[in-house]
């Protein structure tokens, strides 16, 4: 019996697969290559509560969001209560499905000000922040966290009950504690703990290290929990939400995408992202996504260098088109 994940309002289908919010590559084109290839919800980019209430040209843009990639989550960060409060109604006006709210980034510029996984070592703070947004938008509001701030200090299993009592209505854990940053394993032992206490009634997500179909299935079957999100691994290869589909339902694995594939992804998002952000921003901002479009392949350096210096359109176009043709027969395994 298939059963529907519910947000609110929000139906997702049964196990959805989530598109992690990734500061620089979640944009709007980025999103809908995504969505094209089987994400069932996605998030932007984190947002400065801070710097959407200064009316920050940057953060202001990362509010676009639009119907064909519905549904849609904003996530803000910050650690102050009025700030996050008004950021939430600033979030509102664009019409998102969902606030998100980010208690897990690790990176120094932002945990220095108390906010995203800084929260983590003052969970009454974290639950003020939360009342805060919840109490300022009809929204529904989620969260995304770690296990905590190091191995010594994991309270996730606090932070889920508390979050939940104040009425987030989903929690996506990503499983390394904010010390580990991105290395190490990730530990969905903790994920699982949460999701097995009676209490829980929220959808819970996990995070970290899903980067095949085998392993998505395994965490799946292993783990218990409602659906998954995935980051890292989408980046040049947003095929990964149907190869895990795919796989979930067959037990077979999806022929790797072409080249005419990549190439075609390739040139959408630079379409995408020059539309969006306007071509001289979209062209140079594209630059760190051409890598892993075209990871491993022998002989390729000529035509790399040549995708992140160039400067006009036409040029990437027709360097693009000359990859198809060269490299049209390049079998991927």
């Amino acid at each position: 019996m298939k059963k529907m994940v519910k947000i609110g309002k929000i139906e997702l289908p049964d196990f959805p697969l989530l598109l992690a919010p990734m500061e620089d590559v979640s944009d709007p084109p980025f999103r809908r290559l995504c969505k094209l290839h089987g994400a069932d919800l996605m998030y932007s980019e984190f947002i400065s509560s801070e710097g959407l209430i200064r009316d920050a040209m940057k953060s202001r843009q990362k509010l676009d969001i639009f119907d064909y990639e519905r549904p849609v989550g904003i996530q803000i960060f910050g650690g102050d209560e009025e700030a996050m409060a008004l950021s939430a109604k600033i979030v509102e006006t664009v019409n998102p499905d969902l606030v998100d709210i980010n208690f897990g980034c690790p990176v120094k510029k932002v945990v220095c000000k108390g906010a995203g996984a800084g929260v983590l070592k003052d969970v009454d703070l974290m639950v003020r922040l939360t009342k805060a947004v919840i109490k300022s938008t009809h929204l529904p509001v989620t969260v995304k966290t770690r296990l905590g701030w190091d191995e010594n200090s994991i309270n996730i299993d606090e932070v889920a009950e508390r979050l939940q009592d104040v009425g987030v209505q989903a929690l996506t854990v990503h499983a390394r504690t904010r010390a580990q940053m991105y290395k190490g394993h990730s530990d969905w032992t903790h994920i699982e703990r949460i999701k097995n206490n009676p209490r829980i009634t929220m959808p819970i997500f996990g995070n970290g290290d899903i980067d095949s179909p085998e392993k998505a299935l395994e965490y799946k079957n292993r783990f218990g929990l409602d659906g998954m999100m995935i980051g890292r691994a989408a980046i040049g290869y947003p095929w990964i939400f149907n190869e895990i589909k795919h796989y979930f339902k067959t037990g077979e694995k999806l022929a790797q995408p072409t080249m005419e594939d990549r190439v075609e992804a390739a040139r959408n998002h630079l379409t995408w992202s020059m539309d969006w952000k306007g071509e001289r921003v979209g062209i140079v901002e594209m630059r760190r996504h051409y890598t892993n479009y075209f990871k491993g392949i022998p002989g390729f350096k000529e035509y790399k260098q040549k995708l992140v210096t160039t400067d006009d359109a036409e040029g990437l176009f027709r360097t693009l088109y000359e990859i198809q043709e060269v490299f049209g027969g390049y079998k991927f395994v």
